[in-house]
C-alpha cells in the first residue's frame, strides 16, 4: 500500500513537468536570410531570371514579387523530379531547403515589372475566360484562385500578374499535354482548353496589374 501511495505521489510530481513542456510553443522556424538569398540568387538564378527577378527572356518566368512559399515548392519539386525540367533540375541539385527559402524570400521581396497584352482580339477573349471561365465546358474562372488582379493567394496559388505570355502559354500547354504534372487542379483545367484559349488567357495575364 505504501508503495502504491509513493507511486501516486511521484506521478503527481512528474505530471506538471510534462504538462509544462507540452504547453511550450513550438520553436519558431529560422527566418530566411535575405543576404544569403541575394548571393545565391545572383550566383544560380540571375542569368536566366534577371538580376532582380524580372526576367528579360519571355521563355523564363518573372520571379519578382512571387509568393515565397510557391517558389520554394517549385524548387523542391524540380529537385525531387516531381516537376520535370532538365535545366532547373540541374540548377537546384545542390540547393538545400534553407537555400531555397532564402532565395525565395529575397526574390519575392523584389517588385515585379508590369507587362502588357499584345493582341486586342485575343485579350478580350482572355479577359472573359480569366474572369468568368467557360461555363458550358466547366472551365472555372482563373480569378477564382489567382485573384481578379492576378496577385494570387499566398501559400496556395501563384501570382500571375505581368507574367510573360510566352511562358504562361508554355506552362498551360504543358499542363494540358501531360508534360507538367505537379498540379492536378491545373491539369484538369488546362485539359479543357484549346490553343487559342490558352494564348488568350496568357496574353491577358501579361497585361494584368
Amino acid at each position: 500500500m505504501k508503495l502504491f501511495a509513493s507511486l501516486l505521489i511521484a506521478a503527481a510530481l512528474v505530471a506538471p513537468v510534462f504538462s509544462a513542456h507540452a504547453n511550450e510553443p513550438a520553436a519558431k522556424a529560422a527566418k530566411p536570410d535575405l543576404v544569403k538569398g541575394e548571393a545565391s540568387f545572383t550566383a544560380v538564378c540571375a542569368a536566366c531570371h534577371g538580376a532582380d527577378g524580372n526576367s528579360g527572356t519571355p521563355a523564363n518566368p518573372k520571379l519578382a514579387q512571387q509568393h515565397p512559399d510557391y517558389i520554394v515548392k517549385q524548387l523542391q519539386e524540380f529537385k525531387s523530379g516531381k516537376r520535370a525540367n532538365a535545366i532547373m533540375s540541374g540548377m537546384v541539385a545542390a540547393l538545400s531547403d534553407d537555400d531555397m527559402k532564402n532565395i525565395a524570400a529575397w526574390v519575392g521581396s523584389k517588385t515585379a515589372k508590369t507587362g502588357f497584352a499584345k493582341d486586342k482580339e485575343l485579350v478580350t477573349l482572355g479577359e472573359r475566360i480569366y474572369r468568368g471561365g467557360i461555363a458550358d465546358r466547366q472551365i472555372p474562372a482563373c480569378a477564382g484562385c489567382h485573384a481578379p488582379n492576378g496577385a494570387g493567394i499566398p501559400s496556395q496559388y501563384p501570382r500571375l500578374s505581368g507574367q510573360h505570355a510566352e511562358y504562361a502559354v508554355a506552362q498551360l500547354t504543358s499542363f494540358r499535354d501531360g508534360g507538367r504534372k505537379n498540379s492536378l487542379q491545373m491539369t484538369q483545367v488546362a485539359a479543357k482548353m484549346n490553343d487559342r484559349e490558352i494564348k488568350a488567357v496568357a496574353d491577358y495575364i501579361a497585361g494584368l496589374r
